[in-house]
């Protein structure tokens, strides 16, 4: 993976997280996918940044790649939710990267699951070291993704990738008939969506 761009490294590296996060928080999760997913948070957060800023960093690509493998574990089995669900219309529509749609979408439906998981939010915060109640978990963790995010150079937004207001209707549609919606912590409706689709604008 050395070879690996850094646009690459950052996006199949956000991903993978999007996998834990989502295997995390699912409604079909289990005791063996919980530790398979907080796991692989870890090790995003240890080592993608250092496999971004220096892709000869043999430890720093195999951290990731145990972070890909858990991460993988955990949702093959607990399934994913609805930031993949957006993802998959989204990615579809306009021929984009999976994993820069993932990171695009991933803070919004992380604050709009919150409030259906807030103790699964304050286990992944605390799994960074950020110690923080179950109302302020969810914010601070948030916020890590977003510094993640930023660290890596995967600032866009979904105009910044061309997608326009009018699109929403058809991107909702699609997602809303996506079967990883189903696993959702929280149920999205097609109104649901759209928002979510309007705050990743």
């Amino acid at each position: 993976t050395v070879s690996m761009p850094p646009e690459l490294t950052a996006h199949t590296g956000l991903d993978a997280l999007t996998h834990a996060v989502e295997a995390y928080v699912s409604n079909a999760s289990s005791p063996i996918t919980d530790q398979l997913a907080l796991s692989a948070i870890r090790w995003v957060f240890e080592f993608l940044p250092r496999a971004f800023g220096e892709p000869g960093d043999i430890t720093a690509r195999a951290g990731m790649q145990m972070a890909c493998l858990e991460a993988g574990l955990a949702f093959s089995n607990a399934i994913l939710g609805a930031v993949h669900a957006m993802a998959h219309s989204l990615g579809g529509f306009l021929d984009l990267p999976h994993g820069e749609c993932n990171a695009i979408l991933l803070p919004a439906v992380m604050g709009f699951n919150a409030p259906a998981c807030p103790g699964r939010f304050q286990d992944m915060a605390r799994t960074l070291g950020l110690d923080h109640g179950r109302d302020e978990a969810p914010e601070a963790l948030i916020q890590a993704v977003q510094d993640l995010k930023k660290t890596l150079g995967v600032t866009r937004t979904l105009a910044g990738i061309g997608v326009r207001p009018e699109d929403l209707d058809n991107l909702a549609e699609k997602a809303l008939r996506d079967p990883c919606l189903l696993t959702n912590p929280r149920p999205a409706s097609l109104e649901d969506l759209k928002e979510l689709y309007r705050k990743a604008m």
